[in-house]
């Protein structure tokens, strides 16, 4: 058993002296002195009987890191090189790598570990440690493994400066970024909390950012949600009611009628910490920026890898997954739609359906409803029915969308993604009337608790007002900014705008988290159809339904009256005034408008802009575009490009929200591009795009998805609360019972 080293060099210094400065500021100033107490024992009890194991490639500054960790905590302090591998070797490990070579070493070094044993000690890993797998579970069965996570070429830049020869692995013809990048897989493996650790900070910058990373690991309490409608008199008398994470995902819906958004916010990055995931991949930047919203006691980090690759992997067509690619001039387009079905809700509802079977109870099933008015409803399908067979058998989707109310190709997409848990059910109404029907059906305690004792199965809730569906979103507006600081076309700080096809207002609103947590964007330009109430609302602050009717359009997606996730960003600019919120949208409710306050209408304005745009407009700017550069907007970027060259000032670049594959508006399109329009089907239309040898390529998930058979097979329900509820009793019967 190897003997601990500890490093308390202010003890040894001022051992007397401190003692004695204590004992004066207790009799002199005993409120300080309790202050300070206080503290000291706050930091002893954040390491306990477990250790902080300090986990990095050569070069991180695990030792020097470690050392001032010890010092704040007045803890043991471990060096695994120099206090047990050559103590134990009796000779440097520099020499002990020469003389036995890399594999060798490997196994040597794994066996120390197994040998090794300390409690509440801060330890510092050597870089190759991670690579011995027996030997990690060894040293994490009593620890916390922090990664100190440096970009790999600021460790090159280190290593080289300081001369490092003893990297195992390290050979004639395998380069030290081959290495580095190999290791990567194993730190990814082991390691509790990340931390973000750019070129210049200082050590000591690093250690408090280990000890705050430590400290949340070990306080899930602080990581609560509360309802946009919940009063905060309210907040404090339900302490023991606290929703976390896994509760929110559940549950989809606040049992108020509100929306769950984080009690203390989100986190916000520093400047460095962005710029340390410029060289990042997406799967990279998306794991980093969801593990610091979601908390691992919720899904530790493994797990959440797990999902984020399971989602991003072989599913999406393009390797960059959300492709930045420049239009003309200082516009931008953000393109997503290279996922399965072709729409920016793949980002969200290729992850969604596996934090959600992660994070429910295995003791109920679960039917998950959804509303769309267009895009969500084959996401959801397509997301849902990729889940593990033992998870399909508890876990059910059932989606409805406006019978006459989406394109084509989308109701041919949503009937073709139907599975043996997933089904589409056609509703002969509006997208308004879907989702206000699922919002009422969840507030009905007595029909979802009739469920749940009748039929052992809950609802849950997969549409943007469900947190999870939000996170994912907000990962490709950060990455689409730092895409344009890695293609030079901006520094790092300088600002853009974004400008966003909106119906339901949760694309938008994450790009205005995304600002939150600190990317440089500047404005968010709100872009309508026809239905362009959010347009007046943003300029006026009078959101005002009365005698407006949905007007069908070639952009249904955004074909929405009543935004739901609006609700969200009024709670955050009333500095979560829960009693306004709800004052709001019962006014709304019940007399079909409201007005916003004239100081909280200023605090809007500084986040948005907003315009609309007629279909005429529309079809001219698909035609224009094509006309000038070979590339198609689908209708609902044609609806932003219009907005876009209208409001934006051209003093910084433009990132405009490509939200879907122009495939599944081909009719639309057709006329756009004035190719005669014939009465084929969808499949035919897309071979008839297809010839003209578009780019984007047209979409090959569509055409496969179009051509499986039964596509005509759905259900159709009348616009009554009754029937729906009907409907959704006979599915649980039929795939639970």
């Amino acid at each position: 058993m190897f003997h601990i080293v500890q490093y308390r060099p202010l003890r040894q210094i001022a051992q007397n002296s401190l003692s004695s400065m204590c004992l004066k500021l207790m009799l002199s100033r005993p409120a300080a002195f309790a202050q300070i107490w206080k503290s000291w024992f706050s930091s002893h009890s954040l390491v306990g009987n477990k250790n902080i194991l300090l986990m990095g490639p050569p070069g991180a500054g695990k030792t020097t890191i470690g050392r001032i960790v010890g010092q704040k905590l007045d803890c043991p302090v471990i060096d695994i090189d120099d206090d047990v591998l050559e103590t134990t070797w009796n000779m440097s490990v520099s020499e002990k790598l020469q003389d036995v070579g890399n594999e060798q070493f490997l196994e040597e070094e794994g066996k120390a570990l197994l040998k090794f044993s300390a409690s509440g000690s801060v330890i510092s890993l050597t870089g190759s440690n991670p690579m011995h797998a027996a030997g990690m579970q060894h040293m994490k069965k009593n620890g916390i493994v922090v990664y100190l996570d440096v970009p790999t070429a600021v460790i090159m830049s280190r290593l080289k400066s300081m001369k490092v020869d003893r990297i195992v692995g390290q050979s004639p013809g395998i380069s030290l970024k081959d290495i580095l990048q190999f290791r990567k897989q194993f730190y990814k493996r082991w390691y509790d909390i990340r931390v973000l650790c750019g070129g210049d900070i200082a050590p000591e910058v690093v250690a408090e950012r280990v000890l705050d990373a430590v400290k949340r690991y070990q306080n899930s309490e602080l990581e609560t949600f509360i309802s946009t409608r919940s009063s905060r008199s309210g907040r404090s008398m339900e302490k023991d009611s606290h929703k976390y994470f896994s509760d929110v995902v559940t549950e989809g819906l606040a049992p108020d009628g509100g929306l769950f958004v984080p009690e203390r916010g989100l986190p916000e990055f520093t400047a460095g910490e962005w710029q340390s995931l410029i060289e990042a991949t997406y799967i990279e930047r998306a794991q980093v920026i969801l593990e610091r919203c979601i908390h691992p006691a919720d899904i530790p980090a493994s797990k959440l890898a797990e999902i984020i690759g399971t989602a991003y992997g072989e599913n999406f067509t393009c390797s960059k997954i959300a492709p930045v690619r420049h239009l003309v001039g200082n516009q931008f387009l953000l393109e997503l739609f290279h996922g399965p079905t072709a729409s920016f809700k793949d980002f969200a509802l290729q992850m969604v359906p596996h934090i959600f079977a992660y994070c429910i109870p295995r003791s109920c099933n679960y039917l998950v409803l959804v509303a769309t008015s267009g895009d969500t409803g084959s996401a959801v399908l397509d997301g849902f029915s990729r889940l593990h067979d033992t998870d399909k058998q508890r876990i059910a989707v059932m989606n409805f969308f406006p019978e006459d109310g989406v394109s084509p190709i989308q109701k041919s997409q949503m009937i073709g993604c139907q599975k043996e848990n997933a089904w589409s059910v056609g509703v002969k109404s509006d997208f308004d009337f879907c989702q206000t029907a699922i919002k009422q059906i969840f507030t009905n305690s007595d029909y979802t608790g009739f469920l749940t004792v009748e039929y052992g199965t809950a609802l849950a809730a997969a549409n943007s007002i469900n947190w999870a569906r939000l996170l994912p979103q907000i990962v490709y507006h950060a990455s689409a900014y730092l895409d344009l600081v890695h293609q030079d076309i901006i520094p790092f700080g300088s600002p853009v705008d974004v400008c966003i096809p909106t119906g339901n207002f949760g694309n938008i609103l994450a790009a205005l988290y995304a600002k939150m947590m600190g990317i440089p964007i500047r404005k968010c330009i709100c872009a309508s159809n026809e239905n362009n109430v959010l347009t007046d609302f943003i300029r006026t602050g009078v959101y005002d339904l009365r005698g407006r009717k949905l007007i069908p359009t070639f952009s249904p997606a955004v074909d929405i009256l009543k935004s739901s996730n609006l609700e969200r960003y009024l709670h955050l600019i009333a500095n979560e005034d829960g009693q306004l919120v709800t004052q709001l949208y019962n006014q709304l409710e019940n007399q079909g408008h409201f007005q916003l306050r004239k100081d909280l209408l200023e605090k809007l304005q500084q986040d948005l802009v907003a315009g609309w745009c007629s279909e005429e407009d529309c079809l001219a700017a698909i035609h224009s575009v094509y006309s000038t550069t070979g590339y198609i907007l689908d209708t609902h970027t044609a609806v932003a490009k219009v907005v876009a060259d209208r409001l934006q000032d051209r003093t910084c670049p433009i990132i405009i929200s490509s939200t879907a594959h122009y495939s599944k508006f081909a009719p639309a399109i057709l006329r756009a591009l004035r190719i005669a329009e014939i009465k084929q089907n969808p499949l035919s239309q897309l071979h008839l795009l297809s010839s003209y040898s578009p780019l984007p390529p047209v979409h090959w998930g569509l055409l496969e998805t179009l051509k499986r058979k039964g596509n005509d097979d759905h259900q159709v329900c009348a616009a009554d609360m009754s029937m729906l509820m009907s409907r959704i009793e006979t599915l649980i019967q039929n795939h639970f019972m």
